[in-house]
């Protein structure tokens, strides 16, 4: 895949540091989240319109090992794996209702990043991307990241939370001051890429979400 030389996006973001490290729970009500801002998921192709009945919302924060997210996700129906158990591994999760995280903690090598994926019952993915190889997805890897899902069918909404040791990606520590590329999605309903509901933080325009020069920007706050 050939990459503009320079990012594109104008997304960016600062990120609030939490006190100490907590293991996810999928309470998003929690002090924790208590004033971290939240970025909204519009549809992926750039046509800046959220899109009815899948508001979806994303919080980021870090401590100085792991980089906390959540996701508060309205849904019209949910559409996951039910012939795996709850909280294992899934390959090919995107294609069904799922929420996703793409870093690259080194800006200046665009085509490496890192993919976690979590669904609405807590199966997930992580895997190694590098555009340059072939195959581009290493899915041997494994952070060890920790997640959890909740869903509330009364008010029609599943929340997830994450915390990625950043040591799993190479990276020691986050000071502040750091800036890496990132970008956040949501694959939704059923169907193929043009049926189903795609959002992100910033968008791809492109019909893919392996779209780096398009990660937007986020800076660790003291």
């Amino acid at each position: 895949m050939k990459l503009s030389s320079s990012y594109l996006s104008t997304h960016q973001t600062f990120v609030r540091p939490f006190p100490k490290n907590f293991e996810p729970d999928a309470n998003l009500t929690k002090p924790a989240w208590e004033g971290i801002p939240k970025l909204i998921l519009k549809d992926f192709r750039g046509s800046g319109n959220t899109i009815s009945g899948v508001h979806t919302r994303v919080a980021v924060a870090y401590t100085n090992s792991r980089l906390y997210l959540a996701y508060w996700c309205d849904y019209i129906q949910l559409n996951y794996y039910e012939d795996t158990q709850p909280g294992q591994e899934r390959w090919q999760l995107w294609d069904r209702d799922v929420v996703e995280v793409f870093i690259n903690p080194l800006p200046q090598q665009m085509s490496s990043y890192w993919e976690f994926e979590v669904s609405p019952n807590n199966q997930w993915i992580d895997l190694k991307i590098n555009l340059d190889r072939d195959p581009v997805l290493d899915a041997s890897w494994d952070s060890g990241f920790l997640h959890a899902t909740k869903v509330d069918e009364k008010r029609k909404q599943w929340t997830c939370e994450m915390s990625i040791p950043v040591s799993s990606m190479g990276i020691p520590r986050i000071y502040p001051g750091m800036e890496w590329r990132i970008n956040f999605y949501r694959c939704d309903g059923i169907g193929d890429v043009e049926q189903r509901r795609l959002l992100a933080w910033s968008p791809t325009l492109d019909d893919s979400f392996h779209i780096p020069n398009r990660f937007g920007l986020i800076r660790f706050q003291p």
